[in-house]
């Protein structure tokens, strides 16, 4: 059974970040992590102003009259979230550790992504790939992610972001949307080819 006061933590964090979810960042989220591509979804009439390009030739000719192809957005997303546990994250403001920022940082992308029907994975690490949490839906996991990131104690201190991303790429099979949560201390941040490189389906 969780104790008390780490359900208290991740309470707290979880009202304040679905607030600002809801009243902040409700339309943004989506607008800047788009879909992958587009399903057609219908044929309807041409009206003015649709582009010709999208015009069904074959309905046109039967109908005798056009006709354009309406599609819709391929929303489902996968959300990785890759979490650095070095000892440098326990350090920060008085008020709040750097691990404390990543958790609500990460909080408010699982909470949006979830919001939008996506689903959200975690990956921390250390020197080493300390923990793997496979990509799923829902509040209850996405509260399982908090409370990884907020308490999980890691086997080593050190940090190896390009470990942790090798075995991104072995573990996910579709195209992601990858976060990097890290002070990026005592290594080199990734270039966009770098992060890619695995798989060819990985974004950041």
């Amino acid at each position: 059974m969780i104790p008390r006061d780490i359900l208290k933590k991740i309470r707290l964090i979880e009202l304040r970040t679905t607030r600002l979810v809801s009243e902040t960042l409700a339309g943004q989220y989506h607008s800047v992590f788009k879909g992958q591509g587009m399903n057609f979804d219908e044929v309807r009439e041409y009206q003015p102003g649709d582009e010709v390009r999208f015009i069904d030739w074959n309905v046109t000719a039967r109908m005798n009259h056009p006709f354009v192809k309406k599609f819709v957005e391929e929303r489902e997303l996968t959300v990785i979230l890759v979490v650095d546990l070095s000892g440098s994250g326990l350090f920060g403001s008085v008020a709040q550790s750097k691990r404390e920022l990543a958790a609500e940082l990460a909080s408010v992308l699982a909470f949006s992504a979830i919001r939008n029907n996506d689903k959200v994975g975690l990956i921390l690490f250390t020197d080493i790939v300390e923990k793997y949490i496979p990509p799923r839906k829902g509040r209850r996991h996405v509260l399982r992610v908090i409370r990884e990131i907020l308490f999980y104690e890691p086997r080593q201190r050190g940090t190896n972001l390009n470990g942790a991303l090798e075995f991104l790429g072995h573990v996910v099979s579709r195209r992601a949307i990858v976060v990097i949560l890290s002070d990026f201390l005592g290594q080199t941040s990734p270039g966009h080819s770098e992060v890619a490189r695995p798989r060819g389906r990985m974004g950041v």
